[in-house]
């Protein structure tokens, strides 16, 4: 299950539970909160705040399905992920 909140802006916050295929263990990756914006520059700078302290568990950069995608755990253990929305080609 997941949540989100959007602003006028574009900029994404969601929460979501870890994904099934990963081993659930209470307080080990409990949730995952995800930021996503439009500006890399913005999303970049985040990363730079959040990153300091942290586990980095993907670092961000360009992903297949996005121009910049990066996973880091909080000093506080929380998983973050963040990223640049992909253009809408539909």
């Amino acid at each position: 299950m997941w949540g989100e909140v959007t602003g006028a802006d574009g900029f994404h916050v969601m929460a979501y539970d870890v994904p099934s295929q990963l081993p659930w263990s209470q307080g080990d990756n409990p949730f995952f909160v995800s930021v996503r914006g439009d500006d890399a520059e913005e999303i970049s700078a985040l990363w730079g705040r959040l990153a300091e302290g942290s586990a980095i568990v993907s670092p961000l950069e360009p992903a297949q399905w996005a121009p910049l995608y990066g996973m880091l755990t909080d000093r506080f253990g929380v998983t973050w992920v963040l990223d640049v929305a992909a253009p809408y080609n539909g």
